[in-house]
């Protein structure tokens, strides 16, 4: 196998980016059990060749090691000699950054996010107008109406894939995207937008379901 280099400084901000998301996420309870994912893209970007820094599978996100991350490249193959495996779904923040040119994703797991894809799975997407949140994602309309996307869930993470592409190459306004009982991918420009951007989608989810049950008259 052949390692390419990360220069040092690019290895230290995006461990450092990761170590504080990190750490802000678990605070909320976003990480049950040793679930969720994160990276921070490092060095220059082209569709076909582009490293970032991940989580390693399996870690309690709830503390700090010296071995909570491992650099991988643009196929999701480590840059250099480690025994930690990446994160199960690293082939997801692949295709993201493929398609998007993303500096970092966020993977989170809460109650609202399962919920709320499992109760719209039929629409394949979550309908949201008008919320305050929407401009979180830099969409400005007065009354903005957009549709938060949602994809299938498979153990066999690259069964998931092709759909997450379809649904960037259909539409790139929105920051994120639902997989089905599983929890939200939100990404940004940088580790900063990236965090701001599943904010907003974590607000959103939860407004959208308590308004839902204000309709149905169930609270």
């Amino acid at each position: 196998m052949t390692y390419s280099s990360i220069p040092l400084e690019e290895k230290q901000r995006a461990l450092a980016e990761l170590r504080e998301v990190k750490e802000l996420f678990a605070s909320r309870g976003w990480f049950p059990g040793t679930s969720g994912n994160l990276s921070v893209r490092t060095g220059e970007f082209s569709p076909d060749q582009f490293q970032f820094a991940i989580t390693a599978s399996g870690k309690d996100k709830t503390v700090h090691t010296p071995e909570d991350y491992l650099f991988v490249d643009q196929d999701g193959v480590p840059c250099e000699a480690t025994k930690l495996r990446p994160s199960a779904e690293t082939l997801i923040h692949c295709e993201i950054y493929r398609q998007t040119g993303a500096g970092a994703i966020f993977h989170v797991h809460t109650i609202f996010n399962n919920v709320i894809s499992e109760y719209y799975w039929d629409r394949r997407a979550v309908p949201v107008d008008g919320v305050e949140l929407i401009k979180g994602f830099n969409i400005w309309d007065e009354e903005a109406q957009i549709d938060i996307p949602i994809v299938s869930n498979f153990a066999d993470i690259p069964r998931i894939v092709p759909e997450v592409t379809e649904r960037l190459l259909a539409d790139q306004r929105i920051p994120g995207i639902l997989l089905r009982k599983h929890g939200i991918y939100a990404w940004g420009a940088n580790a900063f937008e990236a965090k701001r951007h599943v904010e907003a989608f974590e607000f959103i989810f939860e407004y959208v379901y308590r308004l839902e049950l204000l309709k149905q008259g169930k609270v």
